[in-house]
């Protein structure tokens, strides 16, 4: 025990002060500590055994903002806040933002994974420059939000000379941004089995074991029966994710396998389980086309509910047996336990509750953005949908914000109760877009689902879609790696190396 150890030390300091014995010299010994050093070295070792980490700014510093995550909300705060006011620090199990709406393409070689993974240093290069500022790779475990201050875990996956540690992190204005986890609703085997498509490492599974089923499945040994299990791929979720891994997929077995596995071209095929309706917050019309496309490529579309999952089959609720080799779950997202352990007022659903300007309002200098958060019933606003461009919008709105906050002297902690906080958030739907493969895309723009406006499908869609997305992409350098990735794929076909 540490306070064991320096009392022992203590101890025989003032045993020291006594007069040395003839045979001992002072010299050797040296003289004998003070009672300031005696004390000095108390508080070195006591502040020792404390957890590192920063401690509250100073007056002559910037205020800090620190931010939970690296999804779209939080990396676009990140980009927008104004670094002149602020020192920002982020804390995050990744060290990237994941461009989502491009992540299915990456499954089957369309495009490779570091075209939609962005550096938090290329986002906000004060990051790596600034010397207030940092990234910290870690898990933030607990908020005190009296105290104003995080716990946070350090992140050491691969470095197996290395343990966890624990780390502190004072705060002036704290944004949680740590998004949402896939939802399993209980449903047994489903998180031991399946695969959630929700990052990079996610993609690179997905990849890794479709390949892996393709070049098995030509090894002499294998039963007719085995070879359709593994070359069955299912996905369980017919929401946009779901529908365009679906497309990239039957795409990638129509050009690519045919060409490549011709010996197994005819095992392999594609079913996407749906509890209701497939893209249920599009067009009537759309969806109807979006059914056609996917059933014309090749994907069989079953309307059920999955019960339980096993390691080679998911059974439904009607007692029907679905083998498969790949199994991909995108069902929606629910609160992650970090989110639920927050002692907060919840919203519906179980996300932190907001008010109109994304403040935590039981709480000071608290906001919430994202996925993780929603709007209070008090509030009469809705709950909104966990969608990128909610979270985008949340992010320059909040970052707007506290850039305001700092200039009007409200950038410390506890030091923005009496500034305006002006307009509240108010987000307006942009509409929606997916890809349903072989150049084919769905472009709603209607901002609600009762609303009117343009909807369209076919070619002209896709081109849509693609071009808006590439314009979306945060850098210049990952445009041009997602413009050449395209290109490459179009000219030669898919990259097939498992590597």
């Amino acid at each position: 025990m540490p306070w064991f150890g320096n009392f022992i030390q203590l101890s025989i300091a003032f045993t020291r002060q006594r007069p040395l014995p003839p045979h001992r010299s002072a010299a050797v010994f040296g003289p004998p500590p003070s009672i300031a050093q005696l004390l000095q070295h108390f508080s070195a070792a006591a502040q020792s055994n404390r957890e590192p980490g920063l401690g509250p700014t100073k007056r002559d510093e910037k205020p800090r903002v620190v931010v939970l995550g690296s999804g779209w909300a939080g990396c676009r705060l990140i980009k927008d806040i104004d670094t002149k006011i602020y020192d920002i620090v982020c804390v995050s199990p990744r060290n990237h933002m994941v461009f989502t709406p491009l992540l299915a393409s990456t499954c089957v070689g369309t495009l490779e994974f570091r075209s939609v993974a962005e550096p938090i240093g290329r986002i906000q290069p004060a990051i790596s420059r600034e010397p207030g500022s940092y990234f910290f790779l870690a898990n933030c475990t607990g908020v005190d939000f009296q105290k104003h201050q995080i716990h946070c875990e350090t992140v050491t996956e691969g470095a197996d000379t290395i343990d966890p540690w624990n780390f502190k992190i004072a705060y002036d204005k704290l944004v949680i941004a740590s998004g949402a986890e896939a939802s399993t609703f209980g449903i047994k085997g489903a998180k031991e089995h399946a695969v959630f498509l929700r990052e990079v490492y996610h993609a690179q599974e997905i990849r890794r074991k479709l390949l892996l089923n393709l070049m098995l499945s030509d090894v002499p040994g294998v039963s007719e029966e085995e070879k359709r299990r593994l070359l069955h791929c299912v996905v369980v979720g017919g929401g946009p994710t779901g529908v365009e891994f679906s497309g990239e997929l039957s795409d990638f077995i129509q050009r690519d396998v045919h060409q490549r596995y011709a010996h197994v071209k005819d095992y392999i095929h594609v079913t996407l389980v749906e509890a209701n309706e497939i893209l249920s917050s599009f067009d009537d019309r759309l969806r109807r086309y979006a059914i056609k496309q996917l059933t014309k490529s090749g994907v069989r579309l079953v309307r059920g509910i999955v019960k339980d999952v096993q390691s080679d089959k998911i059974i439904l609720s009607d007692d029907t047996d679905i083998p498969y080799g790949v199994l991909v779950w995108s069902t929606g997202v629910g609160p992650s336990p970090f989110v639920s352990s927050l002692e907060v007022p919840k919203a519906p659903g179980g996300r932190i509750g907001i008010d109109e300007w994304l403040r935590i309002p039981s709480v000071q200098d608290a906001f919430a953005i994202g996925d993780c958060s929603g709007f209070l019933e008090r509030t009469g606003r809705p709950v909104l949908p966990a969608l990128a461009q909610v979270a985008e919008r949340q992010g320059k709105y909040l970052a707007k914000l506290l850039n305001h906050l700092g200039k009007a002297g409200g950038g410390r902690a506890d030091a923005a109760k009496d500034v305006d906080f002006g307009n509240p958030f108010v987000y307006r739907h942009l509409g929606s877009m997916a890809t349903i493969g072989r150049y084919k895309a769905l472009v709603d723009l209607r901002q609600s689902k009762e609303a009117k406006g343009l909807s369209m499908a076919g070619f002209v869609s896709w081109f849509v879609w693609r071009s808006a997305y590439l314009t979306r992409v945060i850098s210049w350098r990952n445009r041009f790696y997602v413009a050449i990735n395209w290109l490459t794929t179009f000219v030669f076909g898919r990259d097939i190396s498992r590597i």
